[in-house]
């Protein structure tokens, strides 16, 4: 019997982001609306309107899934750059997103490339036939909802 135990941040994150789904949201609002949720950001709920678009793959042409673009999203609410001028020369502008920045998102992005083999929707939707069917459904949810908690996981480990 399993103990009864509280439910840490990134599993909350991905069980917010399942219930977004079943609540009608697109896979990458489904991932920035539960982050945005759990995670103080210093953003407005409103933001979520920018991962509208990336839904079904970038507009619903089914190229990088909108659960991953939702999750580098919300990783970048806690690691990017409020001010992208803040450091003095382009040098180190640069140095900041090469050994700062690109290395937690780009770990994030290959994490989930390692576990589905792929980043674009048609590929992960394709097995399924109809993208309307239950199946393809079910599917984009597991995805939406291990995309939200990577993206939970990586930016604890960065606020840390």
């Amino acid at each position: 019997m399993e103990e009864n135990r509280e439910l840490t941040r990134a599993e909350l994150v991905e069980q917010d982001a399942k219930e977004c789904f079943k609540q009608g949201l697109n896979c990458s609002e489904c991932v920035m609306t539960a982050f945005l949720n759990h995670f103080d950001t210093g953003l407005p709920k409103e933001v979520v309107k920018l991962a509208t678009g990336f839904g079904g793959g970038m507009g619903h042409t089914k190229n990088t899934c909108g659960a991953i673009t939702g999750a580098v999203m919300a990783l970048s609410a806690i690691v990017g750059r409020e001010n992208p001028a803040a450091k003095e020369t382009v040098g180190e502008r640069i140095t900041e997103l090469q050994q700062g920045i690109y290395p937690i998102v780009g770990k994030m992005v290959n994490e989930i490339k390692d576990e589905y083999g792929t980043l674009i929707c048609s590929e992960l939707s394709n097995p399924f036939g109809d993208f309307a069917c239950k199946e393809r459904k079910k599917n984009c949810m597991t995805m939406i909802m291990h995309c939200a908690k990577l993206a939970a996981k990586y930016a604890e480990e960065a606020q840390k």
